[in-house]
């Protein structure tokens, strides 16, 4: 019965041109021994009249793998950026990350299906062998170490497809803690972004110790765009960034969108909070920046605050509001200062 099934198979994936692997052998696999289910009745439809089944309709149903997928992009903020062009969004990330643990969970699947196949095929066999044995007459003990021998290789074959499953697993275990944390990450500036930060400040709203939030704001960045191009202008953001990141070690600085940033702080006292932003207001203050290719000076490059301490009444929308107004003040009152409540 396994074997004629194997042939049935072979002579399916000949007819199809499709090539013999695992995902295609399971594709097939799931069609002939269920011909009355609804992946065997929809791809009966679609090869109705003699039509071959192409590569794109075993995926579209899906019980195979894309012939090409993307290959992961890394972002590359260091080199010259483009905006929009040099570097990756985070959709082309998490997309390619996506396919590729897709590419795991297909080829984990027709492992398994695979295993499962064999260990019925072999239950079979161990179920005629055992008739056999327990018919009038014994078998002898030629016939019974070919059975001895037969069922030692379909054992290690089953452990060798295990073995392998398990490297799968943990492949897809990888790429779905990568893709997590890519979905989580700013591509141009390598910081957390608002999706990371919306995480962490539910689990602030759920906190005992206090927690604080700062939105930091790049003074005048329409000019260095303007007057530098929007490719230092990338460059800039990375740099306060990766500034705000030093001072705020510990806590969760975000790329809050454009030219803004948000810093969540929590297990600090109010005056604490506060007086880590202005240290970081200073470092911004204190940094030289140059173009790099011309090495043109970009000028004093300052940031603006505003920091409040969350409160039992707050939500979201109440606590942004004060954080915002109090931003607003600090460029109204001549920027380059940081306003706590």
């Amino acid at each position: 019965m396994s074997t004629d099934l194997y042939r049935r198979i072979g002579r399916f994936l000949d007819d199809h041109r499709l090539s013999p692997d695992p995902s295609h052998y399971a594709f097939v696999h799931a069609i002939l021994t269920d011909p009355n289910g609804g992946l065997a009745r929809a791809a009966a439809s679609l090869i109705d009249g003699g039509v071959r089944l192409h590569q794109d309709d075993i995926v579209r149903l899906g019980g195979g793998t894309p012939a090409t997928r993307p290959e992961p992009v890394e972002p590359k903020v260091e080199a010259p950026p483009v905006r929009d062009h040099a570097v990756p969004t985070v959709d082309s990330q998490s997309d390619s990350l996506a396919a590729q643990t897709q590419g795991h969970v297909e080829t984990f699947l027709a492992i398994l299906r695979s295993v499962q196949a064999d260990a019925t095929a072999f239950g079979a066999d161990l179920a005629r062998s055992a008739a056999k044995m327990d018919r009038a007459e014994a078998i002898g003990l030629s016939a019974l170490a070919a059975l001895t021998g037969e069922m030692l290789e379909r054992i290690h074959a089953s452990e060798r497809r295990l073995q392998q499953a398990t490297a799968e697993a943990d492949a897809l275990r990888e790429k779905l803690a990568e893709a997590r944390a890519t979905a989580r990450r700013d591509p141009l500036t390598g910081l957390a972004n608002r999706l990371a930060f919306n995480e962490s400040l539910g689990q602030c709203f759920e906190a005992v110790d206090p927690c604080h939030l700062a939105l930091c704001d790049i003074d005048r960045f329409k000019r260095i765009n303007d007057e530098h191009g929007h490719a230092v202008g990338d460059r800039v953001l990375t740099a306060i960034g990766q500034i705000l990141a030093e001072e705020g070690q510990g806590h969760l600085v975000c790329r809050h969108g454009g030219e803004e940033f948000a810093i969540l702080m929590s297990g600090i006292s109010k005056r604490d909070a506060t007086a880590l932003v202005e240290r970081a207001r200073q470092a911004v203050r204190e940094r030289r920046l140059r173009v790099r290719e011309t090495d043109q000076s970009i000028g004093q490059i300052t940031i603006s605050a505003g920091i409040t301490t969350f409160r039992p009444e707050d939500t979201q929308e109440t606590l942004f509001a004060r954080a915002d107004e109090l931003l607003y003040r600090a460029k109204n009152d001549g920027r380059d200062l940081a306003y706590a409540d």
